[in-house]
């Protein structure tokens, strides 16, 4: 068993288990990629402030998501071809986060199924909502998501169109990989990960492939995802899905206070302030410089979560303080789950607690829900003096 003492130890073996082309998909943002990289290094900017001789026992760091216990204020984000990391990689996150405490959210675009999740856990899990332009299929995943007894939908709103990653056109980036001289060549020195897809549940995407008429291996579903997106998204069809589902409902992909604003018109439970990790507007602000003006267009009225970059129980405790009552994780669990499978995600979740624990012992709190600003040192400036 390797020592693992912080996500970057989960993300070197990651790199060396699993195939380039998957590594590169989770390792990646769009264009120049400077927003995928502030995403992270936009935390280090911010700063600790470290109290002493104050009572450090007895900590928690639970507390509630959308009204839903956690252990720790974090989901698994969604994640697409999460089945590409590891063999049944959505079965094994959702299990881990499960046992852990913490939600799982499944994307749309998953290679296990809603109905395959839901049969290999126990507790109610969120399911992440693409609009695409086949309203019919839209309804049937919202229908299946009911069936299924998901307890958050949670809609992506920042992939109308989609942003491009150079990464994933020159590898080529399939489900499963297409056998070419270099893939063949990369998968000859991935056995552990090839020995585990022999014996996976599914190889495509779970939640398309056998439900979209005419659907039915990768060539035919490379063309319709194509076509799927819907550039025509707006606040409107938002709140006619939220009217469908008629649960609780987080809208993802709110990077501006207008925005923010305006999902508090079509009635959000929560806003996810995010910017697809990096993978959409690239030289968009990162999350964390973005939180503070959305916590001031918002306020109160809901829920504000944090998604893209969080890489340490210390960033998952700075957007705490900043204000977000929740925050995402995706490549972290990511590479625990290419690295080690289950345990892997298992391991990953640990790592975050801890740090995260330690950490806000060491700022003089023993609840994570009395953690506020006051722990922080912002620099001036940090939310930007843009004209």
């Amino acid at each position: 068993m390797p020592v693992i003492t912080n996500i970057d130890d989960l993300k070197v073996l990651y790199r060396r288990r699993t195939p380039k082309m998957f590594y590169d998909y989770c390792e990646s943002g769009s264009w120049t990629e400077q927003t995928f990289r502030e995403n992270s290094s936009d935390f280090d900017d911010i700063y600790l402030r470290q109290r002493v001789a104050v009572d450090m026992s007895n900590r928690s760091t639970s507390t509630q998501m959308i009204g839903q216990d956690v252990a720790m204020p974090v989901a698994l984000a969604p994640v697409g071809l999460t089945g590409m990391q590891h063999a049944d990689g959505e079965i094994k996150a959702a299990r881990a986060a499960e046992a852990f405490g913490v939600p799982f959210t499944l994307s749309t675009m998953s290679i296990n199924s809603i109905e395959d999740v839901a049969a290999a856990t126990s507790k109610p899990f969120w399911f992440q909502l693409y609009t695409m332009k086949d309203q019919g299929f839209v309804s049937s995943l919202i229908q299946r998501a009911k069936d299924a007894n998901c307890s958050a939908l949670v809609i992506t709103l920042d992939l109308q169109v989609l942003g491009q990653r150079h990464k994933d056109i020159k590898n080529g980036l399939s489900a499963p990989p297409k056998p070419t001289l270099a893939n063949m060549i990369d998968l000859a020195t991935k056995w552990r990960w090839g020995m585990g897809m022999m014996k996976a549940t599914r190889r495509n995407f779970g939640n398309i492939v056998g439900h979209v008429e005419g659907v039915s291996d990768a060539a035919d579903l490379g063309a319709w995802t194509a076509e799927q997106f819907d550039p025509t998204l707006d606040w409107d069809r938002v709140a006619k899905i939220k009217e469908e589902w008629g649960g609780k409902v987080i809208l993802k992909g709110i990077i501006d206070p207008e925005d923010a604003k305006m999902a508090l018109e079509v009635g959000a439970d929560a806003i996810v302030v995010s910017n697809h990790g990096g993978r959409q507007l690239d030289g968009a602000l990162s999350s964390i410089r973005a939180l503070p003006g959305i916590m001031d267009a918002v306020g109160d009225a809901t829920e504000v979560h944090l998604d893209s970059g969080i890489r340490s129980g210390q960033d998952v405790l700075k957007a705490v303080a900043m204000g977000a009552k929740g925050t995402y994780i995706g490549r972290a669990f990511v590479y625990g789950l290419g690295a080690m499978g289950q345990e892997g995600v298992t391991r990953a979740l640990e790592v975050i607690h801890n740090e995260m624990d330690v950490s806000m012992a060491l700022c003089g709190h023993r609840r994570i829900e009395e953690v506020n600003r006051d722990i922080l040192l912002v620099p001036q400036g940090f939310e930007g003096n843009w004209q």
